[in-house]
């Protein structure tokens, strides 16, 4: 890893793996309406200004890791790639078996089944390894900083959609809660 980030324009850079939020993104649109609509924050989903202050600075970390992997080379061939394309390759499975669970949910249900069964947010675990990922195989501590950074922001997304479903669902969800990791990890036993 360098002290001086790198800033390059190139096909083979690290927008190639950030894409995977615009297909993750494409993929909710055309499951219909209600996929799209679940997947945003709902009406009747209260912030606190701290909340809304959060997803502000989280979004703009998002854009701005976004922008900065336009200019950031891959460090192709080197063991700092292929561990990263690994870490990469496991989130983007999660991010996509995510979606696919989500979409496939219904609607009056909080979503438990899938890989939900094992993290009640998987998509910020994605997330997470996505950016972990890309940060190694960029060997871009700039970006590795960025990473770090977001999980701050999810940590108050997946907080703020917790206390949501608790209101919309109350004792399923509880349940829910009692039985799977926030993270990830083995079911809990009843």
């Amino acid at each position: 890893m360098s002290l001086v980030p790198a800033f390059e324009i190139g096909i083979w850079n690290a927008w190639i793996f950030m894409s995977s939020f615009l297909l993750q993104w494409l993929a909710v649109i055309l499951a219909g309406k209600n996929v799209a609509e679940r997947s945003g924050h709902p009406a009747d989903m209260k912030k606190s200004k701290t909340e809304k202050k959060a997803g502000i600075i989280g979004n703009t970390i998002w854009f701005l890791a976004t922008v900065y992997s336009i200019f950031l080379p891959l460090q192709l061939e080197t063991p700092w790639f292929y561990l990263g394309l690994a870490i990469f390759l496991i989130g983007l499975g999660v991010l996509t078996t995510a979606t696919i669970n989500f979409a496939t949910a219904p609607f009056d249900k909080p979503i438990t089944h899938g890989i939900y069964h094992y993290s009640r947010h998987p998509m910020y675990l994605a997330t997470f390894l996505i950016f972990l990922g890309t940060s190694i195989a960029t060997a871009s501590w700039v970006f590795f900083l960025l990473g770090i950074a977001n999980i701050f922001w999810m940590r108050t997304e997946a907080l703020v959609e917790e206390r949501y479903c608790l209101e919309r669902y109350s004792d399923t969800y509880r349940e829910y809660m009692n039985g799977t990791q926030r993270w990830i990890g083995l079911p809990k036993s009843g």
